[in-house]
């Protein structure tokens, strides 16, 4: 049986051909617009500057209208921007607090120092997309919504079906900043998901002056991480201009075999249109291969330690010690773990290539009138591949390789107008997605061993499936979803220190799964689910209040309702009314309801010259949750997506900022989240007691602390978090141990070369780091889940962190 060859590439390029047309003619209405003095209400509304050092946390209503800060700033890295966008409380994270962290990391783990927020992942950097995984007081990843430049990158999550992780949209180093709302509402940001808040990362503009940077990192564990920029500068006299960019990473895991590469190319285009109008376009092509690391249980970890991975070694030995194993001759290094036979397997490894880009226009039509429109494409294809040891292939091999071939193609439009008129800051928007996602599963032969002689090639997990011809398929399911949210807003000014910010969003999202494959030979008897299901909410309210009292003081407020649609994925593997059996879909359809939540926020800060403090309480009324809940093998698992019930969220972030003396300060924050289920949970005639327990995966109580020192072009500074225990089960009996981790970093910053030699004034920067993560060398848990949670006891679904790693970087500018 072969599957379909998909090729995600003409609705692309289709798609930008009629950006074209449609720019073209948005051009011609910009240049009517070019004169006129700037539109009402851009000036800052309060005095005193919205900066806080390098690791403060600032939450404030998004209705105060003082400006953003210059993230290029050096000691304005983490700053908060009240922007009249509706986005609630909000932090902003510039781009000099990601360039600290080690080249190439993921900006969520920077943005993770902030109170109220975890990020986990297996890897130093955070870039193994089986691992990376954030969650926000108390609400995981999914529930987040994440954007590009406006544009919708989908759930953030490893199987995500409606767009991609923002490290493969964007590399870290044209990250500008990212806007972040950890509380109630975000109506005006396109997404179908953010019960606990937004993520909007904000691509760099090409630079004005034509150059390029050059920068190479070292690290533990053979890292190899490149990145070239090249800048055009102004071509013009209208300013037009561009960059292009190349990333690659190259790096060994830092246990057991294989490696993990990943390469991009970002472009961006500017086309300014008279005094305060442009056309941007934004392309990202990017691939990853990666090896996995195992996955871990309670009962692996005690008896197996933190070494425990796959076999595969990239030599002939790993695959006869998986082909002993699949017939039940073990290691010795696994003696003692209760399950042998899944505590290692051959191999397992992701592999995915994605091509995203849109057109944007924003133009000034009049004074007080501005309307912004963007279009964009997205097409993936990716491959998630295991050695299954429980099946034989057909030439008598006891293994063979069970490869998930899940596609994206998507495309859509946003569009919104604002109009400022009196005291008022008025916005109305719309968006529309189309969104074809197709999961597939194959199975693929490993080759016989006789005699202790591989007989022929074990397949190569990273390699091109499309040569290969598989031997069965295990399902195959289509879904179409089409999703349409408008939203109204308006930001009242009735006093220049008083903010009120109103608005509602509509959604109406609708999914049609269409009858699949099933291998009944391979799962037994049933068919996988098909159907339709709908999310439609007219009417989600936010209410947010923002008031500058005196000098430094600065109270708020907000409120809002939010819907999360119904998710989508791969069989068995999600928490989707679609991953599962039809018996179990029609079963669970009764009690099905998408989930939502009503948040409340409120919160003080204080900012004067020596410290910033703040202080963020928030409740949450969370309904509806569904989880995936997972049993049996893993070959073959239960696997049923139910209603949990309710979920009761309370919590208190603190942070404290002191600038002790020039160039030195500290800061500590605090976070407490008790975050528990309402009600108990029953299935298969048994009740499981997860009443009052704390939500799984997430901690009720975290400490971060930063000391950073900066003198002339030098700086460094160590960071600290501790994270206490978390629930591993829904009733509490199985947890995960507390733990603390410690990083440390410097720079040195030499400037133009040319003070120092003439001949080399055409260097304009040499700058150089040196990074240690998990400084004290700690064994902890870091993601959770990633094959669901039990409802009680252990289970094969966490990985630990990686240990001490060590990292140098030169860049330079010209």
């Amino acid at each position: 049986m072969r599957r379909p060859n998909h090729r995600g590439r003409v609705f692309f390029a289709s798609m930008l051909l009629s950006t074209t047309v449609i720019s073209a003619a948005a051009v011609s209405i910009g240049r009517a617009a070019t004169t006129g003095t700037p539109p009402r209400g851009t000036k800052a509304a309060s005095a005193h500057p919205a900066v806080a050092s390098r690791a403060s946390s600032q939450n404030v209503s998004s209705g105060s209208r003082r400006t953003i800060i210059d993230s290029a700033a050096r000691n304005e890295d983490i700053a908060v921007s009240a922007r009249r966008r509706a986005h609630g409380t909000m932090i902003s994270v510039g781009a000099t607090a990601i360039a600290r962290s080690v080249p190439g990391t993921n900006p969520l783990k920077v943005l993770s120092q902030q109170p109220g927020v975890m990020f986990q992942s297996d890897d130093p950097q955070g870039v193994d997309t089986w691992s990376t995984q954030i969650y926000m007081h108390g609400f995981l990843q999914n529930q987040i919504s994440t954007t590009l430049d406006d544009i919708p990158l989908g759930e953030l999550a490893y199987r995500n079906y409606n767009g991609l992780s923002p490290i493969q949209a964007i590399s870290s180093e044209n990250v500008e900043r990212l806007d972040v709302s950890t509380g109630a509402g975000a109506e005006s940001v396109a997404s179908t998901n953010n019960l606990g808040g937004s993520i909007e990362y904000h691509s760099s503009d090409p630079k004005a002056l034509r150059g390029a940077t050059i920068a190479q990192t070292f690290g533990s564990n053979n890292l190899f991480h490149t990145f070239v920029r090249l800048d055009s500068g102004e071509l013009n006299h209208t300013g037009t201009k561009f960059y292009v960019s190349y990333m690659r990473n190259n790096t060994d895991k830092w246990k057991g075999g294989g490696n993990q590469f990943f390469q991009q190319v970002n472009a961006k285009l500017v086309q300014p249109v008279g005094q305060d109008s442009k056309i941007s376009a934004f392309f990202d092509f990017s691939q990853y291969m990666q090896y996995n690391y195992q996955d871990y249980s309670l009962d692996i970890w005690k008896h197996g330690g933190k070494y425990i991975d796959n076999y595969y070694n990239g030599q002939a030995s790993g695959y006869l010690a998986s082909y002993a194993a699949a017939l039940g001759n073990y290691p010795s290094s696994l003696n003692g773990i209760t399950d042998k036979a899944d505590a290692a397997y051959y191999d397992g490894a992701s592999a995915s290539t994605d091509v995203f880009g849109g057109l944007k226009g924003d133009f000034r039509l009049t004074e007080r009138l501005r309307w912004k429109t963007s279009i964009y494409g997205h097409g993936e294809k990716q491959y998630n591949t295991w050695s299954n040891p429980f099946y034989s292939s057909p030439n008598g091999a006891p293994m063979f390789e069970q490869v998930k071939e899940p596609s994206i193609q998507r495309f859509g439009i946003l569009s919104s107008v604002q109009y400022d008129v009196a005291h008022n800051h008025l916005e109305a928007g719309v968006w529309y997605e189309n969104n074809k996602f197709d999961s597939t599963m194959y199975g693929y032969e490993q080759p016989l061993v006789v005699n202790g002689v591989i007989q022929g090639t074990p397949i190569n997990t990273l390699g091109n499936f499309n040569k290969l011809t598989p031997f069965m398929q295990l399902f195959g399911q289509t879904i179409n979803t089409n999703t349409f949210t408008a939203f109204v807003q308006d930001t009242y000014n009735p006093l220049p220190n008083v903010a009120l910010h109103f608005g509602f969003k509509s959604l109406l999202n609708t999914s049609r799964a269409g009858d699949g494959y099933y291998n009944t030979a391979y799962y037994g008897a049933g068919a996988e689910a098909a159907g339709t299901l709908t999310t439609a909410r007219a009417f989600l309210p936010h209410i947010s209040g923002d008031w500058h009292f005196l000098t430094h003081h600065e109270l708020y407020f907000d409120v809002a309702e939010n819907v999360h649609a119904y998710p989508l994925g791969q069989f068995k593997t999600v928490a989707s009314p679609f991953a599962v059996t039809q018996a179990a879909f029609d079963f669970a359809r009764s009690s099905l309801k998408p989930e939502s939540d009503w948040a409340f926020a409120v919160g003080y800060r204080y900012s004067d010259h020596f410290m910033d403090a703040t202080l963020h309480a928030y409740h949450t009324n969370f309904y509806n949750r569904l989880q995936q809940i997972t049993s049996g093998s893993i070959v073959n698992p239960v696997s049923t997506v139910l209603n949990v019930g309710d979920i009761t969220m309370n919590g208190v972030d603190a942070g404290l900022t002191m600038r002790l003396m020039r160039g030195l300060s500290l800061y500590n924050s605090v976070s407490w989240n008790h975050s528990t289920y309402d009600s108990n949970i029953t299935t298969q005639g048994t009740t499981y007691y997860s009443r009052g327990q704390q939500v799984i995966a997430y901690p009720r109580f975290m400490y971060k602390s930063s000391l950073s020192y900066e003198y002339g072009n030098f700086d460094a500074h160590i960071d600290a978090s501790y994270m206490s225990k978390r629930n591993l089960s829904y009733v509490g009996d199985a947890k995960v141990p507390a733990y603390w981790l410690a990083d440390f970093g410097m720079r040195y910053r030499f400037g133009g070369l040319g003070k120092y030699n003439h001949a080399l004034n055409f260097v304009r920067n040499l700058e150089f780091d040196f990074n240690i993560y998990n400084l004290t060398n700690q064994t902890y848990v870091s993601t959770m889940g990633e094959n669901g949670f039990p409802l009680s006891g252990d289970m094969q679904t966490f990985l630990l962190g990686a240990p001490r790693q060590f990292f140098g970087s030169v860049k330079a500018e010209f």
